[in-house]
């Protein structure tokens, strides 16, 4: 295989060493080299059909083009480090094999709108492939969500006891996280999902060419509509990376959860054994390992995402070398995504949980004082007012070492004469939750359509993750079939 350069007849010589190991990509793209191929098979379809090409060459490029790619199907084929990425590697495969006709097949196309057309198509796989572990994690937080609706534990705000609510409503929070997430990785499909094959270099070409025909062939949904911005735009690149960034960040406020509710001072939940580690020192110790772990990749997520707008923030119109950078990045965050939500969401579903102590834990923090407030306004006490009484009645029992349910009637009396013997069952933890039946609530029957609503979400979601995986297969079996 010819190891001269693309770009070889301007120079005298070749690049140093040292120089084309400082600028090759193809460690990180020939992640890409099926999408490369691919797009090439297009790409000359598209120049025979126009009759760019003579049917002879296109016969005999597009014969060499698929016995490429079945050795790579095979794990047969050698890339060679002395090209500077994958693009030159395929070109001097096909010219090694087919002779002079390899060298046609760039015609009317330059590295810089197939390198920005492959890095869609493989980021448009990847995207949906993301999209259902995404879709998975919801799953897993509705299963246990369904199996804990009665389960009370204390809800928080500012990391202090705040209200009672049930277990089931705080995993579906989580779970609507993610649910928000897929919707986001789907709305960045829709603008990742444009063809800039044919805008060449950048001002496009003289060539006849039919960019519709090769974005159909490809399963874009359209090419796109300016040559200079197709060949530079990484918008969709940055926006995968923040999708990327925010999902994880989720992943990382549920693991954190895991931590906490872990130790002994919550012991809310136990983390099943082949998710937790131990200590080299202390037998006694289990470790929410991989719940710190996830933690603390999503720390590499949001890096990458700053990583990729710094990238973007100064280069001119259009393509720039530093755009090479762009793949790494997005790459290594969405590597990173997966990873972590794929033994997230095992580690969630093998999650146990104590029902006892996350009811014990209501004890504490006055907890029913927000019910008390409403139960004195319900009496006809103006809100403010029931707030004020409420707010004094809960430091005359932290004063009692006493709970506001532990009070005497007479001592509750001494601070408002609306509070009667029905109070009680206002006060108990399991009023405090079936009594919050507001849309979007904590009361088992509020969290009932909570899970029923999410789970018709989910199917939506799924039908829609399927449905533009089997387009784009359907196209790329056209193409590879024809």
């Amino acid at each position: 295989m010819s190891d001269k350069s693309l770009w070889s007849g301007r120079f005298q010589e070749g690049m140093s060493q040292q120089t084309l190991a400082f600028t090759s990509s193809l460690e990180v793209d020939s992640r890409m080299a099926w999408y490369d191929l691919v797009g090439s098979i297009a790409h000359v379809r598209m120049l025979g059909r126009q009759g760019i090409l003579p049917r002879q060459d296109v016969e005999l490029i597009l014969k060499g083009l698929k016995a490429i790619l079945a050795d790579l199907e095979e794990g047969e084929l050698e890339l060679s480090e002395e090209l500077e990425d994958v693009h030159s590697n395929m070109e001097a495969l096909l010219t090694e094999r087919i002779g002079e006709a390899g060298g046609r097949l760039h015609t009317a196309r330059s590295r810089n709108d197939q390198v920005a057309t492959d890095f869609r198509m493989y980021l448009r796989t990847y995207l949906l492939e993301i999209s259902s572990y995404l879709l998975e994690m919801q799953r897993a937080l509705s299963a246990q969500a369904s199996k804990h609706m009665d389960v009370i534990l204390p809800g928080f705000t500012h990391t202090q006891h705040a209200q009672p609510v049930t277990l089931a409503h705080h995993l579906l929070a989580h779970a609507h996280r993610f649910h928000r997430d897929v919707q986001r990785m789907l709305d960045c499909y829709a603008r990742l999902n444009i063809c800039p094959l044919g805008s060449a270099a950048l001002a496009g070409t003289t060539y006849p060419i039919d960019r519709d025909l090769v974005a159909q062939s490809l399963g874009f949904e359209a090419p796109c509509e300016n040559s200079m911005d197709g060949v530079s735009d990484r918008d969709f690149a940055a926006e995968l990376a923040f999708c990327s960034a925010l999902a994880m960040t989720h992943l990382s406020s549920l693991a954190e959860e895991i931590v906490l509710w872990s130790s002994p001072e919550f012991h809310f939940v136990e983390v099943d054994d082949k998710y937790a580690t131990g200590s080299s020192i202390m037998p006694q110790k289990k470790n929410p390992d991989v719940a710190e772990l996830v933690r603390g990749r999503s720390s590499l997520a949001l890096g990458d995402l700053v990583s990729m707008l710094s990238l973007m923030r100064a280069l001119p119109l259009t393509y720039n070398r530093d755009l090479q950078e762009d793949k790494g990045v997005v790459l290594r965050s969405a590597d990173v995504l997966a990873s972590c939500l794929d033994i997230s969401l095992r580690m969630v579903a093998t999650l146990t949980f104590d029902q006892e102590a996350m009811l014990k834990a209501t004890e504490k923090g006055y907890l029913n004082a927000t019910e008390l407030a409403d139960y004195l306004t319900r009496k006809g006490l103006p809100f403010r007012q029931a707030h004020e009484v409420t707010g004094r009645m809960v430091r005359h029992s932290m004063e009692k070492g006493k709970r506001l349910d532990e009070l005497e009637l007479g001592e509750m009396a001494n601070f408002s004469d609306r509070i009667e013997e029905d109070v009680y069952e206002a006060l108990s933890m399991r009023s405090c939750i079936a009594r919050r039946e507001s849309y979007g609530g904590t009361s088992p029957k509020a969290v009932q359509a909570q899970l029923s609503n999410l789970k018709s979400a989910m199917d939506r979601q799924e039908g829609s993750i399927t449905a533009r995986k089997a387009h784009v297969r359907k196209c790329f079996d056209a193409l590879l079939s024809s």
